[in-house]
């Protein structure tokens, strides 16, 4: 009976988490959104009722409405007008441009995702952390390192692997593994009590990582 409660715990916990967490943000975005649809069209005024989920639909339909518009010409000139007077706004300015640049960056790279997993030895010799490979380093950082080629990694932190460091280390020191970046992030995010077993085409992943980074590229580039 322990057994199967635990089983059952944890195919409805994550449902139960799931449904909350998605009914929970539809009612956040409905109370900021449905005040501000006109009576004609709100479904509060004709039904009295709440229903979950208008807000976000009207959102994402007001949100292409006005993508729309400013593609055209018109709509980049009001566009231009708006951010020269933000421009002009010395607190408001700051708010303004640092959100629309990370948004921004954020669209502009949603392809460039991590597309391995490593270890590197962190924080000391002999202690291997796992990381993602995000790219090769240049510029400043890689001449003045003066360390040969090297790459640009992410050190996530547990359990919260949205936060982490970047460091950048020599290509020699990295070790790149066999599993996927989905394995790879679920053993962080569990502190190391979810361990794949299986690699991708679902044979063994060998427990020697020896393998450099240099090597899998080499591969990769043959295979092509």
């Amino acid at each position: 009976m322990r057994a199967n409660f635990l089983t059952g715990l944890a195919v409805v916990l994550p449902t139960i988490l799931t449904f909350y967490v998605v009914w929970t943000f539809a009612g956040f975005v409905d109370d900021r959104i449905l005040p501000l649809i006109p009576d004609a069209f709100n479904p509060l005024i004709h039904y009295e009722v709440q229903i979950r989920g208008v807000g976000i639909i009207v959102f994402v339909v007001f949100t292409t409405f006005v993508g729309a518009i400013a593609k055209g010409y018109v709509g980049r000139q009001v566009v231009r007008l708006v951010e020269a007077a933000v421009d002009r706004t010395p607190i408001v300015r700051w708010i303004y441009n640092g959100a629309k640049q990370i948004i921004e960056t954020i669209l502009n790279q949603q392809n460039a995702t991590f597309q391995t997993a490593c270890l590197v030895e962190y924080p000391r010799k002999g202690i291997w952390a796992v990381a993602f490979i995000s790219t090769s380093a240049s510029g400043e950082v890689l001449e003045k390192a003066d360390q040969g080629e090297m790459l640009s990694i992410f050190l996530p932190t547990t359990p919260n692997p949205t936060s982490g460091f970047l460091l950048f280390v020599p290509r020699r020191d990295i070790i790149v593994l066999d599993m996927e970046i989905d394995d790879a992030a679920k053993l962080v995010i569990s502190a190391g009590l979810v361990v794949p077993h299986e690699g991708a085409d679902g044979k063994r992943v060998s427990a020697d990582p020896k393998r450099s980074y240099l090597t899998r590229e080499t591969e990769t580039s043959a295979d092509e």
